[in-house]
């Protein structure tokens, strides 16, 4: 046992959105305290919503995430929808599904690439991995071109989009765009299994801890846009019971607030999906599933870039079949007259549930507004992962290797830190 007190200070982890810190101290061979401290300003959006009409929701909630708008503007208009009565019609379901897989697809493939995958084969970043692996690096940015490519079909833009509105999108494009599209996901496809298995080789920890999952289940398809609230210990609520079931609270170390089931911290996310909705993935992903010769249900939190892999492929397959049938409407979306209420929606964003809540006033204006995004749910499953892994790990390893674990934890779940409120100033004090 080392006699030292050491100090360690990353001012800011690469590879991860947004900006914070993890205090880690070690007395007599133990964690002595664990905090994943988030010091990122607050973003203040909910109240900047208060008092705009609900037309101008979407674009300003797009506005929280560059990397996951189209997930901030599908739970905006679905819980403004319950409000106003307006019921989508099957075109503009298949659409918001359509446009989803593509963030989906963008998002995974730049955690997996960019972000993850260093960790696991010892480089310090993207750039240094592109010296050995050109062709996967090379694969991994083509394929995130191809979500963008969807988001940008529906949304005007990948960043940020503007096609989206309360009650549908404001234009339906064109066939002949729509075939090109599909064209260049259709040539995609086998990459995108040859992804998935590559993750499998990969040199994942061996380790597996108890948590609870929870995500939407919808019956009948994977799920996305919509469905009920479900968890691996039999939970299956409707959206709007949300607050009956989780609990926000402030934590001293961190501007953003942690979420727990019935005071237990819980998984939202690619694994946690996966392992609760296997029997939704289309059978395509199903097969490639088996070829990987991973099993799911995994509770070996390394697995979730497998299974950011497998979603990729599966949203591919969702966007060849939606473009497949794809038609032109003349009703892209439809109107609704204001009035008061208080409406709820929930949608799957790449890293986990992502829920909201409105209050309408009789004109349309916001009354109340409030967002529940998936990394401060997943904020205390990290702190709980962190202290479990780093003992397995061994707490009398090197500083700098304690250093790298704990950063490899804690970007395994894709953490966006902006949407919490950003990561990393790890300070370590280690007694005797």
């Amino acid at each position: 046992m080392s006699n030292r007190t050491v100090n360690l200070n990353v001012p800011v982890l690469a590879r991860v959105e947004g900006e914070g810190a993890l205090d880690l101290s070690i007395a007599n061979g133990e964690i002595a305290e664990l905090r994943l401290r988030i010091f990122e300003p607050p973003r203040l959006f909910e109240k900047f919503l208060e008092g705009r009409s609900y037309l101008e929701v979407p674009d300003m909630v797009a506005r929280i995430c560059g990397i996951c708008p189209v997930a901030y503007q599908i739970s905006a208009v679905q819980a403004l929808e319950s409000v106003l009565g307006i019921e989508p019609t099957p075109w503009i379901r298949d659409m918001r599904r359509l446009f989803y897989c593509g963030e989906w697809i963008e998002s995974h493939s730049l955690h997996i690439h960019l972000l993850a995958a260093p960790d696991f084969l010892g480089f310090a970043n993207a750039i240094d991995m592109a010296g050995k692996y050109p062709d996967i690096v090379r694969r991994g940015l083509k394929i995130q071109e191809a979500g963008n490519a969807i988001i940008s079909f529906l949304g005007g833009r990948s960043v940020h989009p503007v096609g989206v509105r309360v009650g549908g999108f404001w234009h339906a494009p064109s066939t002949a765009a729509a075939a090109k599209l599909l064209a260049e996901l259709e040539a995609l496809l086998p990459e995108a299994e040859a992804l998935a298995l590559w993750t499998v080789s990969l040199p994942l920890p061996d380790e597996t801890q108890d948590f609870e999952c929870v995500s939407l289940g919808h019956a009948g398809e994977y799920p996305i846009t919509r469905g009920s609230i479900v968890s691996s210990r039999g939970l299956d609520i409707g959206i709007a019971e949300f607050d009956n079931e989780f609990q926000e609270s402030h934590a001293p170390h961190s501007t953003a607030l942690h979420c727990h089931h019935r005071g237990q911290d819980y998984l939202v996310g690619p694994l946690a999906r996966m392992n609760l909705n296997l029997d939704q993935l289309p059978s395509a992903t199903r097969k490639l599933l088996e070829a990987c010769g991973m099993r799911f249900p995994s509770f070996n939190l390394f697995h979730s870039i497998v299974a950011r892999a497998l979603e990729i492929h599966a949203a591919l397959v969702e966007a060849i079949r939606l473009l497949r049938s794809y038609a032109p409407t003349d009703a892209p979306y439809l109107e609704a007259a204001p009035r008061a209420g208080v409406g709820f929606g929930a949608s799957e964003a790449p890293r986990g549930i992502l829920w909201h809540r409105y209050e309408l006033d009789g004109s349309g204006s916001i009354v109340s507004a409030r967002i529940v995004p998936p990394t401060s749910q997943n904020q205390a499953r990290i702190e709980a992962d962190l202290r479990a892994s780093l003992n397995r790990f061994g707490l009398d390893q090197p500083e700098h290797e304690i250093r790298q674990h704990a950063e490899t934890v804690i970007r395994n779940y894709d953490p966006c830190i902006s949407c919490a409120t950003h990561f990393l100033k790890l300070n370590i004090k280690k007694k005797a």
